[in-house]
């Protein structure tokens, strides 16, 4: 397996996206523990905080991953990944708000952050989403963000909750406000 690429700070307007510890689990669990929270996700929540951590720091991932620290008090956000995408200059990108900051505009800010420092880094021309079809908080935050839907996989997944269709949402560099060609 490739070494990871670096995971670097940076900040955004409320929050630091630092690389993701693996202590950071037990201010996660709270959310990741929670039915409710994880009915996205394809798998099913996390039953220890272990598990999540585990899970989290997968040295066979090839991601990286960033977490939302609101500089107001210190508190854990979110965590933010990108890895690869099936062809070299594309990065699948996707996010879990932490349960107290849902409906604050948090993955929108770090999201937006996270492609801008994407695109500044690296030779990418694509980002992506793949989101559950019935995440509707998710589709918002894609589409204020610029992504268009390039598609609807149906009934493509098998996920804990059963079949699920999967949307796709892109953005190419060139439609992002900023980056340069």
């Amino acid at each position: 397996m490739p070494s990871p690429l670096p995971t670097p700070s940076f900040s955004t307007q409320r929050f630091t996206m630092r690389a993701l510890e693996r202590s950071d689990a037990a201010a996660l669990f709270a959310t990741l523990a929670d039915e409710t929270q994880c009915r996205y996700l394809s798998r099913p929540h996390f039953t220890s905080v272990e598990e999540l951590a585990d899970w989290l720091t997968d040295p066979e991932w090839p991601g990286r991953t960033w977490v939302a620290i609101d500089k107001a008090d210190g508190t854990l956000a979110g965590r933010y990944v990108a890895y690869p995408g099936l062809d070299e200059g594309v990065l699948e990108l996707g996010y879990i708000t932490v349960a107290e900051y849902q409906g604050h505009g948090v993955a929108t800010e770090c999201m937006s952050g996270l492609i801008d420092h994407l695109f500044a880094e690296g030779p990418y021309r694509k980002v992506y989403a793949e989101l559950d079809g019935e995440n509707l908080a998710s589709v918002r935050v894609v589409e204020r963000l610029g992504f268009t839907r390039e598609g609807c996989l149906r009934q493509h997944e098998v996920t804990h909750k059963g079949l699920c269709d999967l949307l796709i949402y892109g953005l190419l560099r060139a439609e992002w406000p900023g980056a340069k060609a």
